[in-house]
């Protein structure tokens, strides 16, 4: 479990092919702090570290992971946004946040607001998928790339976040540019919500 605050930017330094999986080594402050099976979100999927070899850490991403993310677009010298599983002794500072990537949304528009950035993201809509909860709402949370942010200027298959300069500082969204593709985690509250309508 995460709370999309993201700590801050890995940094992709080796990938290795092992049949449909890829090995993902990275480097981050925190490396020190990690333990084998630890769970890690990156870019908002959790993975779980496999390998810590000095200031590297490994982490697995199976084939079912790399077509539902962006993960598999990533190489070397990527920024990667990092965030530890949460603490439950603390305050929830972003939302409940899974690390269980519902799929990737396209950047469409990427607008200056005078210090602040307003980015759209477009991503694949099916009513289907809509009635599940695979939706956003106008103030409701979205994690995209692993950053807990809120929705604003919701359509039917596109949501606007606006960033301010500590996030874009401290966040890969300074990478992002229109045609740029991330990972998008629905609110799990609507999920729920949604699922319990459908049983009525």
């Amino acid at each position: 479990m995460f709370s999309g605050i993201v700590e801050e930017m890995a940094t992709v330094v080796a990938l290795r092919r092992d049949g449909g999986n890829v090995d993902f080594t990275l480097t981050c402050s925190f490396v020190g702090e990690l333990k084998i099976d630890q769970s890690v979100s990156h870019n908002g999927v959790c993975l779980t570290v496999v390998a810590i070899d000095g200031d590297h850490y490994t982490v697995t991403a199976m084939r079912e992971t790399l077509e539902r993310s962006n993960l598999g677009l990533l190489q070397v010298g990527d920024h990667v946004n990092v965030e530890r599983s949460m603490l439950m002794n603390g305050r929830l500072d972003g939302h409940i946040v899974q690390g269980h990537v519902d799929g990737t949304a396209r950047c469409t528009e990427k607008v200056d607001a005078d210090g602040s950035t307003y980015f759209t993201f477009q991503y694949a809509y099916s009513r289907e998928m809509a009635r599940r909860g695979y939706f956003t709402v106008d103030k409701g949370s979205v994690t995209v790339n692993g950053v807990s942010l809120t929705v604003c200027n919701p359509t039917e298959d596109t949501f606007q976040v606006a960033i301010i300069p500590y996030t874009m500082e401290n966040t890969n969204f300074q990478d992002i540019e229109v045609g740029t593709v991330v990972n998008v985690e629905f609110d799990i509250l609507g999920k729920y919500i949604a699922r319990l309508q459908s049983l009525v």
